[in-house]
């Protein structure tokens, strides 16, 4: 078989490209794992969707349909990877994509589904593993929902204390915020959650953060804004014991408008405090 000069340098420079990517993880450790896909446009989506700068690569062989997936082992898991690859459309035998994304997927790229077939058991046995099924899902649920719960109490314990003009409160509060989000463990999250918690964490933290270095309350509400709108999407994803209030205050961010998350209906105002107590009301209750 010939090769032509060009194809050979395209796949020299890939191959370097790869290389270089892994030397730059910390802690890597390499995983091969099939991905079920077609050609080149295949290869280029699970390799995009798979990739994330400094953490992870992925280099999948379309003819083999095997991936080496390349991560830091200190922050994500193969399972990390898979998710994010499985959410773009591509099958692995730990992760199947969603339905939906798969038929959008080009014709060329929809790849033969594998069809899963459950082992047939006894009828005790099928009661036995649907009692089991159950509890690992309700031991998730509530694994996340413990994360979750303390950062949202933090959360809640800073507007408290900007509802009370109270900077020092505020910046302890938002203190025990951000620690309650650097130990949140992402592969205990459900699927839809971890996706939010990814575009959101960075963030989430970096406000927590302004807000605990300072005892400026109207640097902290301007902080608290971003806050509040990105915790407000991680909590519409996830899994709440009591309802939730998204209350708007039309007066606040110099008059464009700013929400914030409240466990009382009752408006207390966290960007104005005493001086505007009740300005704004409930726009949406999240149960």
């Amino acid at each position: 078989m010939k090769y032509s000069i060009s194809n050979v340098m395209v796949a020299a420079t890939m191959l370097l490209t790869f290389t270089i990517s892994s030397a730059q993880i910390k802690n890597s450790v390499t995983e091969n794992v099939k991905i079920y896909g077609n050609c080149g446009m295949c290869e280029k989506t699970i390799e995009k969707a798979g990739n994330l700068k400094n953490v992870a690569t992925v280099d999948w062989n379309k003819d083999s349909k095997m991936a080496s997936i390349t991560y830091d082992s200190k922050k994500t898991t193969q399972d990390e990877v898979l998710k994010r690859i499985a959410l773009a459309g591509y099958d692995s035998d730990t992760f199947l994509a969603p339905e939906n994304v798969y038929n959008e997927l080009p014709g060329c790229c929809q790849y033969d589904r594998e069809s899963k077939i459950a082992v047939k058991a006894t009828s005790s046995t099928m009661n036995h593993q649907n009692h089991t099924n159950h509890m690992d899902m309700t031991n998730t649920a509530m694994k996340e929902m413990n994360q979750l719960t303390s950062v949202l109490d933090n959360y809640f314990a800073v507007k408290d204390a900007l509802v009370g003009t109270d900077g020092s409160m505020a910046a302890a509060k938002s203190k025990s915020l951000l620690t309650n989000l650097e130990a949140v463990q992402m592969d205990k999250l459900e699927m839809d959650v971890h996706m939010v918690w990814m575009k959101v964490s960075t963030n989430l933290k970096e406000d927590a953060k302004h807000i605990a270095d300072t005892k400026d309350t109207e640097h902290q509400r301007e902080r608290f804004i971003n806050l509040s709108k990105n915790m407000y999407e991680l909590i519409k994803v996830s899994n709440t014991e009591n309802p939730i209030y998204y209350q708007f205050c039309p007066m606040a961010n110099k008059g464009k408008g700013a929400n914030w998350l409240s466990k009382e209906n009752a408006v207390k105002n966290p960007y104005y405090g005493s001086m505007m107590m009740t300005c704004g009301k409930t726009v949406e209750t999240i149960k």
